[in-house]
């Protein structure tokens, strides 16, 4: 069961957030609060696998917030359901330490498998929010995929060619978990959820060939 406390303002946003996750039979809503203090004061009295934050609310709230959360409970993910949609605030919050950030204009099958893979240790960013987030990264002079390591870049780019991860082992030399590990990282970074964004990804970014490519 995932535990989650809701963090929002707005009482018929939390009424909706708790709809939605009622649906989930592996979720439950075990506490709310109505600003930053109270989320913080919540999480020392209720069982929580996983903070759903607003970005937006009075007091102590947005990257602030989220700095004194990695702080005080640094094992907690938090993902952010926010309004804003900007590349350069959704930067800003993952990295301050958010694990995923949602928009509150998404599907809720988006909320739900955000919730999903960031309680399992994973992170998630709307893949709306990726288009965004690429032009931030122009715009301050480095691309994503400059922040990879040369094995995650070679990795990458034979991931995207379509070869699969025991073939990549292979070819490199490498055990098919270690593959794995490179896989997930360079993901992380690129804050990429699937293998399909990857694709698109690096082909935009013209990291292969259109003769290497799937």
């Amino acid at each position: 069961m995932i535990r989650i406390v809701i963090a929002d303002d707005h009482a018929m946003v939390r009424g909706g957030l708790k709809q939605i996750i009622a649906t989930s039979a592996n979720m439950q809503v075990t506490g709310e609060a109505t600003d930053g203090q109270s989320a913080l004061a919540q999480l020392n009295q209720v069982p929580c696998d996983l903070l759903l934050l607003d970005m937006t609310m009075p007091g102590i709230s947005g990257i602030e917030l989220i700095q004194r959360l990695r702080r005080e409970h640094p094992a907690l993910p938090v993902l952010i359901l926010s309004m804003h949609n900007e590349g350069q605030i959704v930067a800003r919050a993952l990295k301050a330490g958010a694990a995923g950030y949602v928009t509150k204009g998404s599907e809720p099958e988006v909320l739900l498998a955000a919730i999903h893979k960031i309680a399992a240790g994973g992170r998630f960013v709307d893949p709306s929010l990726l288009e965004a987030m690429v032009v931030v990264a122009t715009s301050e002079g480095q691309l994503p995929h400059e922040s990879l390591s040369e094995r995650e870049l070679q990795i990458l780019k034979l991931i995207a060619t379509g070869s699969p991860l025991g073939k990549i082992a292979d070819q490199l030399h490498l055990s098919p978990k270690t593959v794995s590990t490179y896989k997930m990282r360079l993901m992380e970074k690129l804050a990429i959820d699937n293998n399909a964004d990857l694709i698109r990804y690096a082909t935009r970014h013209e990291l292969i060939s259109k003769a290497e490519g799937p």
